[in-house]
């Protein structure tokens, strides 16, 4: 989940990419369009979304519309969500970092895991296309880490991903350093920035022992029946 197009990208997409690749189905969906960004209008970031998705082998994309920074941690938004917990019913889900220099970030974060919850709520009553969905709850959530920098409870190997990672990223085009543009520059647009995501991720993958990490925290202790899982 993320609050807006590129959040999962430019977090947790090598995870993603890992993941595919051993055969799970793994989906993203984006609250809002953006359209309070900089850079772009909300029609490209979701041209721009869905060749990301298409890099990266996704099973599913939805963008729920939310308003983009004006989103609310209220009933509306979190029976919207889980009524896409219900229709996908994951085992996992991945979410916004739990606080970032962008509000939303934090907020969406929030929003995931209260609609996480409520999805699993057998007296909550929601319905896809007309027909009544069955309660679900993801077994675990784990938020990534975003711009601010959080010490991980756990990171992900994802250096055998990293130019797959950096394929879907540069998919969002609109959003990051292009000398050519002439629109204004962002935070995200300066030369810099890309710059920073690999040092971050190399930064985390030094943490294990591996050329580039994701890293993630959670919101309870993970399990293990098996020491060597942790290897």
């Amino acid at each position: 989940m993320a609050a807006h197009p590129d959040d999962a990208e430019l977090s947790c997409s090598g995870t993603v990419a890992a993941h595919i690749a051993k055969g799970y189905k793994v989906g993203i969906l984006d609250f809002t369009q953006g359209e309070m960004g900089t850079r772009g209008t909300p029609e490209l970031r979701l041209e721009e979304a869905q060749k990301s998705s298409e890099t990266l082998g996704l099973s599913m994309r939805e963008n729920l519309g939310f308003r983009d920074v004006f989103f609310l941690e209220d009933e509306e938004h979190q029976k919207a969500i889980a009524r896409v917990i219900r229709k996908y019913r994951p085992e996992i889900v991945l979410a916004n970092a739990v606080s970032d220099r962008h509000p939303d970030h934090g907020k969406g974060g929030i929003l995931a895991s209260k609609a996480c919850f409520v999805s699993g709520l057998r007296m909550l009553k929601t319905e896809d296309k007309g027909v009544p969905q069955e309660a679900w709850r993801p077994k675990v959530i784990y938020h990534y880490i975003q711009n601010n920098f959080i010490e991980p409870d756990l990171v992900v190997d994802i250096s055998d991903y990293w130019e797959k990672k950096m394929a879907s990223i540069k998919a969002f085009k609109s959003q990051f350093h292009d000398p050519n543009s002439q629109e204004p520059e962002s935070f995200i647009s300066t030369p810099g920035f890309l710059e920073f995501i690999q040092a971050r991720a190399r930064e985390y993958g030094h943490k294990i022992g591996v050329q580039y990490g994701e890293g993630f925290t959670v919101e309870r202790v993970p399990g293990v029946n098996d020491l060597f899982d942790l290897i």
